[in-house]
């Protein structure tokens, strides 16, 4: 008796819950906000045009820009950005790395790791450029170091370089005096670069000069002695000739004979100083 009137209870508190929640289901989980799709990478800055055939201005060429480690990667970018704007803009035209890339592309001569010797002609040949530029930073800790090294086109060769190293130091504090650097060696360079060609055959006619001024010399002293054995040999000739005749004409002088004798003897002083 009192086991069903425990499961009637039971029914009955069942039957009033269910009446007053009906329908009633649990309540979905709150769903997530999607994630916002990532950003595009940003556009690459469009190439400035390069100067017109006339423009005075020196093209400076940035070949490449070494990021070792501990250096961040976007130093590169910033390295070219500032010294864009540090150099005179009335003296030169800086390419940027990217925009070099871009030129060689039209060359089927270019090889991507030329950075000196004759390879250069082609930087020359596609962007215009008489000078190139290469930097190089490394860094740890507070440590930074860089190499900027300014290159002929024409010839490969090195024309200067710059070295900085701070051994405590911020990275802006590197990346200035590499700036510094880039600049001071720009600045340095001769309004035309020296023909090494022209260079090498001034050397070797200074270096001739002597020898040709003795050669000269030596010239100017055979000249004169042989004019003197000459002079001595016609003047002895002309003398013995006029003794002879005075002979024949003197009825056999001594003096005919004498002066004849002289002047066969001055001829033949003259012919001994032709023959040594």
């Amino acid at each position: 008796m009192k086991l069903g009137w425990l499961v009637a209870l039971a029914l009955a508190l069942a039957g009033g819950t269910a009446t007053a929640n009906p329908g009633r289901h649990p309540s979905p989980a709150p769903k997530k906000d999607p994630a916002p799709p990532p950003e595009p990478p940003a556009p690459p800055e469009p190439h400035k045009p390069l100067p017109p055939p006339g423009d005075p201005r020196r093209i400076v060429a940035i070949l490449d820009v070494h990021v070792g480690e501990g250096v961040p990667a976007d130093l590169a970018a910033q390295f070219q950005r500032d010294l864009d704007a540090q150099i005179d803009p009335a003296h030169y035209w800086l390419a940027p790395r990217s925009q070099v890339r871009d030129l060689m592309t039209n060359s089927t001569k270019w090889t991507d790791g030329c950075v000196v010797g004759k390879c250069l002609t082609e930087i020359k040949a596609q962007t215009g450029a008489d000078v190139a530029l290469i930097a190089a930073f490394t860094g740890s800790g507070t440590s930074f170091g860089s190499v900027i090294t300014v290159l002929r086109t024409d010839t490969g060769a090195v024309i200067d370089q710059g070295m900085e190293r701070c051994d405590v130091c911020t990275l802006q504090e590197a990346l200035a005096a590499a700036e510094h650097a880039a600049v001071k060696l720009l600045d340095g360079l001769p309004a035309k670069l020296p023909d090494p060609g022209a260079a090498a055959r001034l050397a070797i006619s200074l270096a001739k000069q002597p020898l040709v001024e003795n050669l000269q010399a030596a010239d100017r002293r055979e000249h004169r002695h042989r004019a003197i054995g000459t002079g001595i040999t016609v003047a002895g000739l002309a003398i013995a000739i006029g003794g002879a005749v005075l002979y024949a004409a003197d009825h056999h002088s001594s003096y005919g004979v004498g002066i004849a004798g002289a002047g066969g003897g001055l001829a033949l002083g003259g012919v001994a100083v032709l023959a040594f």
